[in-house]
């Protein structure tokens, strides 16, 4: 008999929504693969009860999956166990109306676990808990923000390739690579405003929108919360309703880690602190932060664990297209105070507020298995007592060659030989990530691309 998981939510908590939106006819079932995918069911309202006071299923497979959504069979959770189905449970507070949809539709978001109740350990949620509950032993809440950057994209390609949308007040499509240009947000301020609005409905703590370096570039600033987990489900669902907003609005948006060839690449930064769970103070405040040991412990094993945390920050092929000095992305481990060129920057503006910011991801990167990386590192670098160096002054760029993997392969296999890794993330997860992204880059490798014909066709 199929147990209930203890995270399932009461079933009040549904109750009192649907009193409230007596208008919804649907609701999304939510889940993110590996690849932060979002995927699911649709039920109807009267399915909701069952959802909750059973679960739903959906097979195991689901996080075995490639970019494309075909199973990757050398992972095992396919073919060779009868692709079988396990159990997804609702997450509280995560129920919540979807206001661009024509028929009235909620959604909500589930996680997987064994038929048993107990967590399925390749769901990256789980695997994000598995690391989050480490720092429970120490007595520490993680309070993170994401800052996620996107493209607005034209629907229409030119000649298979993307292009910035003409905007909506003059019609022109934007050719400026003006940082923080408020002209460049009012040509899309309908929009920009619609996904602040759909955020608010629904409980996603996004508060600002910036315009960033390249045309019709974006960056979302995510509020703080003092829960690793939720701040990973707000950057999901963050993402998923920036696409139906930019759809709305007769455009499409990109999270493509390198959408354009000589522009900036989107990046998706994370701000992290560590509170004291009895007195909620944050213990990397300090008036110097250069002499915090705590602080520089947690920094030493972020940045020792780095090389090996590559493949979970950039997962994708085309991830490390964004590496450049020129575009802000930090390509050898390394850190200092108020600078945008490292790896890891130091944000000083006030005692209580320093905090770790990790520029190095792409916004292609599943927030789950990022997150997880990063706390890895951090706990790491805290229970060894691990020295970062000297914080880097000035152009980071001038003073360090590049040492972190410049390609998804040789970030795989540092993943794969890690043993610190290996130790916060289980080895059965870490063989099917490894799996999955190899079957990827084997389907990429037998591919020939334009340049390749431009090239050779008649030449050779």
């Amino acid at each position: 008999m199929t147990s209930v998981s203890p995270r399932a939510i009461p079933l009040d908590e549904m109750g009192e929504f649907l009193k409230a939106h007596p208008e919804v006819q649907f609701v999304d079932l939510l889940i993110a693969d590996m690849n932060g995918v979002v995927r699911g069911k649709r039920i109807e309202r009267a399915s909701l009860v069952k959802v909750y006071e059973k679960g739903i299923n959906l097979p195991a497979s689901l996080f075995a999956l490639d970019i494309n959504g075909s199973t990757v069979e050398s992972t095992g959770l396919g073919l060779d166990i009868g692709d079988a189905d396990r159990i997804c449970f609702p997450i509280p507070g995560t129920l919540s109306y979807e206001p661009w949809q024509k028929r009235p539709t909620a959604q909500l978001l589930m996680t997987m676990h064994e038929l048993d109740g107990a967590p399925f350990f390749a769901d990256p949620r789980e695997v994000l808990r598995g690391v989050v509950e480490k720092f429970d032993a120490l007595g520490l809440d993680i309070c993170a923000a994401f800052e996620l950057e996107f493209y607005l994209i034209d629907q229409d390609n030119l000649n298979g390739r993307p292009q910035p949308p003409r905007s909506p007040i003059s019609g022109k499509r934007p050719q400026s690579t003006q940082v923080y240009l408020i002209d460049d947000l009012d040509e899309y301020v309908d929009c920009l405003q619609d996904m602040l609005e759909a955020a608010k409905e629904q409980g996603i703590p996004a508060d600002a929108i910036v315009k960033e370096s390249a045309p019709a570039q974006f960056e979302v600033n995510l509020h703080h919360v003092a829960d690793a987990i939720k701040a990973c489900d707000y950057a999901v669902l963050l993402k998923r309703l920036i696409k139906n907003i930019a759809y709305d609005h007769e455009m499409d948006s990109t999270f493509m880690a390198k959408p354009y060839p000589g522009q900036a690449g989107n990046g998706l930064h994370v701000h992290i602190s560590l509170l004291d769970k009895k007195t909620g103070k944050n213990i990397f405040t300090s008036d110097d932060p250069e002499q915090s040991e705590t602080l520089r412990h947690a920094i030493g094993g972020v940045l020792e664990t780095m090389p090996a945390s590559m493949a979970f920050l950039c997962p994708n092929v085309n991830s490390y297209r964004r590496f450049g000095a020129q575009f802000y992305v930090p390509n050898a481990p390394s850190w200092g105070l108020d600078n945008r060129t490292v790896a890891v920057r130091v944000p000083t503006g006030s005692s209580d507020a320093v905090r770790i910011e990790h520029r190095v991801a792409g916004a292609d990167a599943n927030p789950y298995l990022m997150m997880a990386a990063i706390l890895a590192g951090i706990h790491h670098g805290l229970t060894n007592q691990i020295e970062p160096g000297a914080p880097i002054e000035g152009n980071s760029y001038e003073q360090l060659e590049q040492s972190l993997p410049n390609n998804l392969r040789d970030a795989l296999r540092e993943l794969d030989d890690s043993e610190v890794l290996n130790k916060y993330i289980s080895p059965d997860y870490i063989d099917i990530f490894v799996a999955c992204k190899e079957s990827e880059m084997a389907e990429f490798e037998v591919s020939i691309s334009d340049l390749e014909y431009n090239w050779y066709l008649h030449t050779v």
